[in-house]
């Protein structure tokens, strides 16, 4: 076993001290210690944040940088029971505004029940044509639409908005031929 001898005292009168320290303990503590320190030490440096990497600001400030203005979206607003109402907003500046009136086309295909919006649809395939921004065939790039709905809308309900938003198609150029593919990449948004 592990000990430190203190050794014994000096001079005549003086009753001699000898004791052992037990050195185990002490030893389990320092190696306990240790390895907090390290793992502390590896996961802080884990937890930082590059600062270089993405910092706001143009990347030289001494070069004007030129402005890009935000593309045009399309917000689909599909809380209102009666009428969906399409904004083409650019930032956070609304462009237009349609209200377009709701009325469900419902069918039963097999045993699922199916929900379209036709009107919708040849509204959105017409905003686009007047005022989508990706038309070109070259151009590989979507027009955005985003569909805003509540918590408690149903899926089937949902799924025939982004059929609609769907039906509008566009020419694209991939390698040698031309294809039509949807005008719009769709993101969903619930409030």
């Amino acid at each position: 076993m592990g000990g430190v001898d203190v050794g014994g005292g000096g001079g005549g009168k003086r009753k001699t001290v000898d004791s052992e320290i037990n050195m185990i303990p002490m030893i389990d503590l320092l190696m306990v210690t240790i390895s907090f320190l390290l793992i502390t030490a590896v996961w802080s440096h884990m937890s930082r944040i590059n600062a270089d990497a993405q910092v706001p600001g143009p990347p030289r400030p001494d070069v004007e940088q030129e402005k890009t203005e935000p593309e045009k979206q399309l917000h689909i607003m599909m809380q209102a029971e009666d009428k969906f109402v399409l904004m083409w907003k650019q930032g956070n500046t609304t462009v237009d505004s349609i209200d377009v009136p709701r009325k469900d086309v419902v069918s039963q295909q097999g045993s699922v029940e199916v929900v379209r919006f036709p009107d919708l649809a040849d509204k959105v395939e017409s905003e686009w044509k007047a005022k989508g921004q990706h038309s070109n065939p070259t151009d590989h790039k979507l027009d955005q639409a985003i569909l805003h709905t509540d918590n408690k809308t149903e899926f089937k309900y949902i799924i025939g908005v982004i059929d609609a938003v769907y039906k509008a198609h566009r020419d694209m150029q991939i390698g040698p031929k031309t294809e039509k593919l949807p005008a719009f990449n769709i993101t969903f948004a619930v409030n």
